[in-house]
């Protein structure tokens, strides 16, 4: 563990919310605890360094779950560090099936993606990569139950989940999403076609991630529309499951 990764380990457990990136780390935990079981098989998109597979792999250590990472540096990393605890893909994931180009940032990994956007770092080093995409409903089984589901794609989610329409519908998983300005509107996402989604398609309901740790009502449209368009929350959870109310 690095000196910034022990220092953000001890702010977690502390408490202590320094920014909203780290208020997110924290609130993702207790909605992992409170989800995943023994049982549980669950799917992280954006695998990344697999900081959220970890969580997920303390609260279902037998099950194979299954990771999805384009970058091959950071998916070979993924293949060794799972073994066989985890399906790891080398792949984009999207609403269609081919090849893209997805713009790598060497010196900020975190905020790669299919679409180039603003970058939070100056000077971006970015290396575009031939990939492939493929869809959810075309890779996991059928017959495989899935009870959570984590995507965070710097700004692709939308796609993602018209990728996972049968899936998501057939499993009425947890969703774990990020969408916000600076990101989702590079690829054309529009909030409140978003929320139509989610309601019409796929019978969820969508909650700001404290929201649903409290036990809240879930959104209305008009509330994540102003979420969304002033950038206050950028990291929801979906849950299709049951109608949360006040």
């Amino acid at each position: 563990m690095t000196l910034k990764d022990l220092i953000r380990e001890i702010l977690i457990q502390l408490r202590i919310d320094l920014t909203k990136n780290l208020k997110y780390d924290r609130l993702t935990r207790i909605i992992i605890k409170r989800t995943v079981n023994s049982k549980s098989v669950c799917i992280d998109v954006g695998c990344h360094k697999g900081e959220i597979l970890d969580l997920i792999l303390k609260e279902s250590p037998n099950q194979k779950h299954y990771g999805f990472e384009p970058i091959p540096v950071l998916y070979n990393n993924l293949l060794a560090k799972y073994k066989n605890q985890a399906h790891i893909y080398n792949c984009a994931l999207s609403d269609q099936k081919g090849e893209t180009t997805f713009n790598y940032v060497k010196n900020a990994p975190a905020y790669s993606g299919i679409k180039q956007k603003k970058y939070a770092v100056e000077k971006p080093e970015i290396e575009t990569l031939h990939v492939q995409l493929e869809k959810l409903d075309d890779i996991i089984p059928e017959s495989e139950k899935i009870d959570l589901i984590k995507i965070d794609v710097e700004g692709g989610e939308f796609n993602v989940l018209k990728g996972a329409v049968k899936l998501i519908q057939k499993n009425k998983p947890y969703i774990i999403f990020e969408t916000g300005l600076g990101a989702s509107e590079f690829y054309g996402t529009k909030p409140e076609d978003l929320y139509d989604f989610f309601e019409n398609v796929l019978q969820s309901k969508i909650y700001t991630l404290q929201k649903w740790i409290d036990n809240k009502a879930y959104l209305s449209k008009e509330e994540f529309l102003n979420l969304y368009n002033t950038n206050a929350e950028y990291y929801f959870i979906a849950e299709g499951q049951k109608t949360k109310e006040l």
